[in-house]
């Protein structure tokens, strides 16, 4: 797959940081893979990553059908719903869920499991960073996740997640008790300029809209505050960022929470992940409407376990 566009930035800006904030489903890593490969050329000529792009600067990116040295791995994960188009599972908190460049690079990831699930049963895609996973997330949330069996049901779910027809909804638990009971978070939003590993509300590059609805539900220990969150857009860290730039950052967030209530919490609730988990999702499917939950992870629970018993 071959890209040719122009740069309509209004500011020079690191190509790979550029380029990754473009295409919001290829990482900075990825991206940095193929400028080392050649494959990405500015006013045709091949460059390097720290090169940076200029206004109507032109811009080529070729993608390679690539393959992945990634084994077949059993493990024991919630299956929600499966069919011989679509997988719908709870994933774990500690599941990434494709294969990362570190130590034992390619174990333990949902890709390992949805080849030996599935064994024979997958289509056959150009993008190999994270294959048949139609949406993002992050592996420190649990959630509801859509994986595609088939190159149909691929398309029709990218299209309606692009089209924003998929009610998405969390829980959250979050610093202070909110006061509001139901209200919008609305703003731009998008790689922090001076912290490539955040997202932010304030000077964003390439900035992108981003809208959340929160609506209290219970507060706890007369602290925190258990929210429902729905999205109208699908924003890298959106809850996570517009929660913290309102001041009820969610706990345990390693990004966005101090260091100092993090390990007040810790302390408390031996939580080791931010306390985030994906719902509820609703979309049509097979030209019905239909709802999928995820049930709590234990860590979660047992934190509101006074409250929901």
């Amino acid at each position: 797959m071959i890209y040719n566009f122009c740069v309509l930035s209004d500011k020079k800006i690191r190509v790979d940081i550029y380029l990754s904030t473009l295409f919001s489903d290829f990482s900075r890593s990825y991206i940095q893979k193929i400028i080392d490969r050649w494959q990405v050329n500015i006013n045709w000529t091949k460059i390097e990553k720290n090169i940076k792009v200029n206004p109507k600067d032109e811009i080529k990116i070729e993608i390679k059908n690539e393959t992945i040295d990634v084994l077949p791995q059993k493990m024991d994960l919630e299956i929600i719903y499966e069919d011989e188009n679509l997988i719908v599972i709870n994933k774990e908190a500690w599941l990434n869920v494709h294969p990362v460049p570190w130590e034992n690079w390619n174990i333990d990831t949902l890709v390992n499991w949805l080849l030996y699930h599935c064994k024979e049963n997958l289509p056959s895609i150009w993008w190999v960073e994270r294959p048949w996973i139609v949406h993002r997330l992050d592996k420190d949330t649990s959630w509801v996740i859509l994986i595609a069996k088939t190159d149909s049901m691929m398309n029709y779910l990218s299209t309606i997640i692009k089209n924003r027809e998929i009610k998405k909804d969390y829980l959250a638990i979050v610093y202070w008790k909110i006061k509001e009971e139901n209200f919008k978070i609305e703003s731009y939003i998008w790689r922090d300029p001076f912290n490539r590993l955040k997202m932010t509300t304030k000077s964003p590059l390439n900035p992108k809209i981003a809208i959340s609805n929160v609506s209290l539900l219970w507060y706890i220990e007369d602290k925190y505050s258990l929210v429902r969150v729905n999205i109208e857009t699908w924003r890298t860290h959106q809850i996570r960022v517009h929660l913290s730039s309102i001041w009820y950052p969610i706990i345990w967030d390693k990004v966005y929470a101090s260091e100092k209530i993090n390990k007040e919490v810790y302390e408390k609730f031996w939580l080791k992940r931010q306390s985030l988990h994906a719902y509820e999702l609703e979309f049509d499917l097979y030209w019905k409407k239909t709802l999928f939950k995820a049930s709590l992870k234990n860590d979660m629970k047992d934190i509101i376990w006074d409250i929901i018993k």
